[in-house]
């Protein structure tokens, strides 16, 4: 029987680890072959290795969205092998300093803006073309809630997600009635990540949900299908 992604190709950012190890699993044991990306390389070894020891497909490229060309290039290698992208996750990206607004550090605050949003832009726009080119292309955007709710000393990343946000939903609404795509955001809520564990200290691990959910519920987002525009909230 044939497995439900089967024959689909699917990128995930920030893969080499967390929310975007456990998605990219997910869609891999799902039929999908899954293309992996981040800074890390050993990260991403580890995680394409499990998914070939489950009987999944990945291929790995290792690459830091903000340096130059780094998207371009990702993008003509995708090209160069395959004729469309079916699945795009959007899950890279950094947390930064929690500072309050008139403290938050200028270069540190660019580099924030710059991998959680202007390299987003940047990966739609090098990769419209083969999103574009698929039957049924979803594109999934991870958010959070701090997007459009304000937070003492959350500022420079919930500005960053507000913008993702947009720019996501923008997008969808562009080419909706012209292309097969179709984007949704997904909020995983608290999750066991490295980067909550930053943002909360002190916070018993044990105590929030694992990244699993998280992937288990944007595999089966895919699976069922959805509008653009659709948001969910991950709890548990």
């Amino acid at each position: 029987m044939a497995l439900p992604l089967s024959g689909r190709l699917a990128l995930v950012t920030g893969a080499s680890r967390g929310i975007g190890a456990a998605t990219a699993k997910a869609l891999a044991r799902a039929g999908a072959h899954v293309v992996l990306t981040a800074r890390t390389a050993g990260g991403l070894e580890e995680v394409e290795e499990r998914i070939h020891q489950a009987g999944g497909s990945a291929t790995i490229a290792p690459l830091d969205l903000v340096e130059n060309d780094s998207i371009g290039r990702l993008a003509e290698a995708l090209a160069t092998r395959w004729k469309s992208l079916d699945i795009m996750v959007l899950n890279a990206a950094m947390l930064g300093t929690l500072a309050a607004v008139p403290a938050i550090d200028a270069k540190e605050f660019a580099r924030v803006l710059t991998l959680n949003l202007m390299a987003q832009q940047q990966l739609i726009a090098h990769l419209d073309p083969l999103l574009r080119a698929s039957s049924d292309a979803s594109l999934i955007g991870v958010t959070s809630s701090l997007a459009g709710q304000a937070r003492p000393y959350w500022a420079g990343y919930g500005a960053s997600k507000a913008g993702f946000e947009h720019l996501l939903c923008a997008y969808g609404q562009e080419v909706e009635r012209i292309s097969k795509i179709k984007v949704a955001l997904v909020d995983p809520g608290a999750t066991r990540t490295r980067m909550r564990a930053s943002a909360y200290p002190g916070e018993d691990p044990a105590s929030v949900k694992e990244p699993t959910a998280v992937g288990e519920a944007i595999l089966r987002l895919i699976e069922r299908g959805f509008e653009t525009g659709h948001r969910m909230r991950v709890d548990g």
